[in-house]
C-alpha cells in the first residue's frame, strides 16, 4: 500500500512539474460582449459544434442569434449539444440546425456541402474547428493519414465547395482553429500520409502547419471577393481533443487537478474564434493568425508562401479537386 502511494506521489508530482512547465498558469481570459442581436441573420457553420471549443463557440452564437449550422460526425452527441446550447441561450435566440459531416470521408464531406447548397442561401461565416489530435495511427476513408485527413484535407475540401456561396454572402469570413503544436512540424512532402514513419506527435503538429499554410494561401486567393479568412491558436482548453493520449492511472487525478488550474475552459478557448466570427474590428483583415484577440506572430516556416502554394496544389489532387 505505501509502495503504490509513494507512485503515485512520484508520478503525480512528475506530471503536475511537467504541466506547470509547459503551460504556465494563463491570465483570467475576458468573455467578449456584444450586442445580443450582433449575429442575427447570419447563418454560421461550426464544425465538431457537438463538445469542447465548438459547442461553446455554437452557444455563444446562439446567444447572438445567429442561425447556427453544427456541423458534427456524431448525430446523437450534436443533438444533446444543441438541446443544452438552446436551454442556456435563453428566450432571444437564434436558430440551431444539426448536419451530419464527417471528416473523414470526403464522400461525407461532399454530401452535406451539396445539402448546403441545396438548402441555405447565404453563409456568412464558416468556422472549421474539428480536429482529431495524436491518435493511434489510421487512415481515413479515402486512404489518409487521419490526423492530416481530418484537420487539413477534409477542410480544405469542405471550404473549397463552399467557396462559391461564401463569396455570393460577402462580406463573409473564414475562420480556421489551429494550434500553437504547429511549431514542432514540418510539411513531409515526401511521406504526407506517414506510410514509412508514423510518429503522433509529430502528425498533428503538421497537420496544425498545414492549417496556417492553406490560410496564408486561400487569402491570396480571396483578395478582392470580400470574404476573408484567418486562424487562431486558442491556447491549451479543458477539451476531448486529447483523449487517445494515455495518461498513467495513478497520475490522473493529479493531471485533472492541474488541467483545471492551468488549461482553459471551453467557453474561454472559444473567445478568439468568437472574436473572428464576430467583432468589426477584423473586418476586411485577412490572412493572419490571432492568439487571445490579438494578432500572433507566426514562425517562418508558417509564412513560406512557396510551401503554402505547393501544399495547396498536392491538396487538390489529394481531394480530387485537380488531376
Amino acid at each position: 500500500m505505501y509502495t503504490a502511494v509513494l507512485v503515485a506521489a512520484v508520478v503525480g508530482g512528475g506530471v503536475l512539474f511537467l504541466v506547470r512547465r509547459l503551460f504556465p498558469v494563463q491570465k483570467a481570459v475576458k468573455l467578449l460582449q456584444y450586442p445580443a442581436d450582433a449575429m442575427r441573420g447570419k447563418t454560421v457553420i461550426v464544425t465538431g459544434a457537438n463538445s469542447g471549443i465548438g459547442k461553446a463557440l455554437a452557444g455563444e452564437l446562439l446567444k447572438l442569434q445567429a442561425r447556427v449550422i453544427m456541423a458534427c460526425r456524431d448525430q446523437r452527441s450534436a443533438e444533446e449539444a444543441a438541446q443544452e446550447i438552446r436551454r442556456e441561450a435563453g428566450p432571444e435566440q437564434g436558430e440551431v440546425v444539426i448536419k451530419h459531416l464527417d471528416l473523414a470521408s470526403l464522400g461525407s464531406v461532399r454530401r452535406f456541402c451539396e445539402e448546403i447548397q441545396k438548402e441555405e442561401p447565404r453563409i456568412d461565416v464558416l468556422i472549421n474547428n474539428a480536429g482529431i489530435y495524436q491518435c493511434p495511427y489510421m487512415k481515413t476513408e479515402d486512404g489518409f493519414e487521419m490526423q492530416f485527413g481530418v484537420n487539413h484535407l477534409g477542410h480544405f475540401l469542405l471550404t473549397h465547395l463552399l467557396l462559391d456561396l461564401l463569396k455570393s454572402s460577402a462580406p463573409s469570413r473564414i475562420v480556421v482553429v489551429s494550434s500553437k503544436l504547429y511549431k514542432y512540424g514540418h510539411i513531409n512532402f515526401d511521406d504526407l500520409n506517414s506510410e514509412n514513419n508514423y510518429d503522433k506527435a509529430f502528425c498533428y503538429s503538421q497537420s496544425k502547419l498545414a492549417n496556417l499554410l492553406f490560410t496564408l494561401e486561400l487569402a491570396r486567393q480571396l483578395e478582392g471577393t470580400g470574404v476573408t479568412v484567418n486562424a487562431l491558436t486558442p491556447g491549451i482548453v479543458r477539451t476531448r481533443l486529447g483523449r487517445h493520449v494515455q495518461i498513467p492511472l495513478l497520475a490522473k487525478p493529479l493531471f485533472n487537478l492541474a488541467s483545471m488550474i492551468f488549461f482553459k475552459s471551453p467557453l474561454e478557448g472559444a473567445q478568439t474564434p468568437l472574436y473572428l466570427a464576430c467583432s468589426p474590428e477584423v473586418e476586411g483583415v485577412s490572412g493572419k493568425c490571432f492568439a487571445n484577440c490579438k494578432e500572433e506572430e507566426l514562425m517562418v516556416k508558417a509564412t513560406d508562401e512557396e510551401a503554402a502554394k505547393k501544399l495547396w496544389d498536392i491538396s487538390s489532387r489529394m481531394v480530387g479537386l485537380t488531376n
